[in-house]
């Protein structure tokens, strides 16, 4: 039973990824395609963690650790580059 739902959920996430780079491809904007990077790195590392489910061993802990955290930190990196390229300026210069 745990091998059917393994297969459901890779098909799903392989879904989702193809969904995640053709905005990666298509944009329109810098942040679409920021985010749509964001969600690529969950899915693989989604798919990671349910092959660590079905297969019974540990072996990918140490690269969905690192890429949550490039991702985290890669998203609020742009989020602030953002938020500073935004800020309008001030009266006095």
């Amino acid at each position: 039973m745990l091998e059917i739902a393994g297969i459901v959920c890779i098909v799903l996430l392989g879904l989702g990824a193809l969904a995640a780079i053709y905005r990666i491809v298509r944009g329109p904007s810098i942040l679409d395609r920021a985010i749509a990077t964001d969600v690529l790195l969950i899915t693989v590392s989604s798919a990671l963690c349910v092959d660590m489910a079905v297969n019974h061993h540990t072996d990918h802990v140490m690269f969905v650790v690192a890429a949550s955290v490039i991702g985290f930190i890669g998203s609020v990196t742009i989020s602030r580059f953002v938020a500073e390229s935004r800020k309008e300026p001030s009266e006095h210069g």
